[in-house]
This record gives C-alpha cells, structure tokens and sequence, in this order.
C-alpha cells in the first residue's frame, strides 16, 4: 500500500508524517517538474505551501491537483489535505477560499472539536488541543456535505471531512519545532523566536496528539485498500 503525496515547496514536507504513517510515500514534487498524478495511489495527502489557492498563475500545478483532490473525494480515497491541501480540496468541491479577515494565525494555538467529531474515524480521540498554524487565507464556505469537525478563535474551519474518508485540516499536525523555525525565520517575523520557543516546548503534547491522528488515517488506508 502506498500513499501519494503532493508537495508544493522543498521546506513544506512530510515532516512528522514520514515516520508515523507506517506506510510507503510516493511524494511528488510539480515544483520540481514532476507531473500530478490523475488518481492517487491509495491514499492520498496534499501539503501546504506559500501560494495562495487560487493562484494558479504562480502555481500552474494547482488546477491539477484540485482535479486530483476532487477525485478522491468522489471515488473515496482516503485523504488528508493539509493547510493550502486543504484550501485546494475546499474549492475542488465547491467550497470558497480567501484571504482570511483576521490576519496571519501562526504558532502554537488551541483547536475544538465540534460533536460529529466525537464519531470520526481519525479525529475522535482529539479533544481540545494545541496545534502549529500558520496561514493567513482561509475557508471561508466549506463544500456542500461537508461535515465540521474541529474550530477555533481566529478562524472557524479547522477541520472537516468530506463523505467518509477525506479530511482537511488548516492546521499543521506535520509540523516539527524544526520546520517551523524554517517558516518563521524565512519570513522574518516580529517575535518569531518566541513563537518557535512556544512551539519547540511544546513538541511532546503535539506529538502525543497527532501522532495518534496520522496512525489513525494510515489504518484507514489500509482498511479501504482492495484485498
């Protein structure tokens, strides 16, 4: 069993994910020139990025990519969209993405669970927890049929599940202390070594949290694998 993942830039990667999922990753890189796949392997997860989701002059690869995330959710692959993932899968399926109203939300910062996710297959063991944001657009209309499953202060949509087995998170549950400081520092930042301090002493709560998360998900791709 194998997982296709699209990265859209060199410092956006896999991070924890590479070493909880347990399962082989084929990780395309259309910065690089590598082509997006029609259908994904069995399963499928979408990093974030820098570009905004919408620009696919900057992005040429992002009108395949949604075409890609659009098939999954139809054909049940199971997904995880993470970030610019899960802004590319919101307006695959008919969802609005823009610039969020209340500025950057970045560092370490609280997401609740809202009830449906008390039933969810990867995120029902999240309460409410510490997460690694880091983004200024947002998810301002979730597709049609989409089921809200996390929220927090600064904007609403954290976390949803498209049918049974895609799901877009804003957050960052890949996200090391390590990767982090790369963003912040890339970005030069106005308190930026307190918000990778606050990220760096956290890393055992946000691994005890969504390490869980990615197991989760990898056993469903196993589960939805043809025997």
């Amino acid at each position: 069993m194998r997982i296709t993942v699209i990265e859209h830039e060199a410092g956006a990667g896999l991070g924890y994910l590479e070493r909880w999922l347990g399962l082989e990753c084929d990780v395309v890189r259309p910065y690089l020139g590598d082509s997006v796949p029609e259908r994904a392997a069995d399963g499928l997860i979408v990093l974030g990025g820098a570009a905004d989701a919408w620009d696919d002059e900057r992005s040429p690869w992002h009108p395949a990519t949604r075409d890609l995330l659009r098939r999954a959710v139809e054909e049940s692959t199971p997904t995880l969209a993470i970030c610019l993932g899960a802004q590319l899968m919101t307006m695959a399926c008919g969802g609005v993405v823009g610039r969020g109203g209340n500025g950057l939300e970045v560092g370490l910062r609280e997401v609740r669970p809202l009830p449906a996710a008390a039933s969810d297959r990867i995120l029902s063991g999240v309460g409410t927890a510490a997460a690694v944001q880091y983004h200024q657009d947002a998810m301002t209309r979730l597709p049609e049929g989409a089921v809200p499953l996390m929220t927090g202060d600064q904007y609403p949509h954290q976390a949803y599940r498209m049918g049974e087995a895609a799901w877009a998170v804003q957050f960052h549950p890949e996200a090391t202390p390590e990767i982090f400081t790369t963003w912040t520092s890339a970005a030069d930042l106005d308190g930026a070594e307190d918000l990778n301090a606050e990220v760096k002493a956290a890393e055992d709560r946000l691994i005890a949290t969504w390490r869980p998360v990615a197991e989760a998900f990898a056993e469903v791709v196993r589960t939805a694998a043809p025997a």
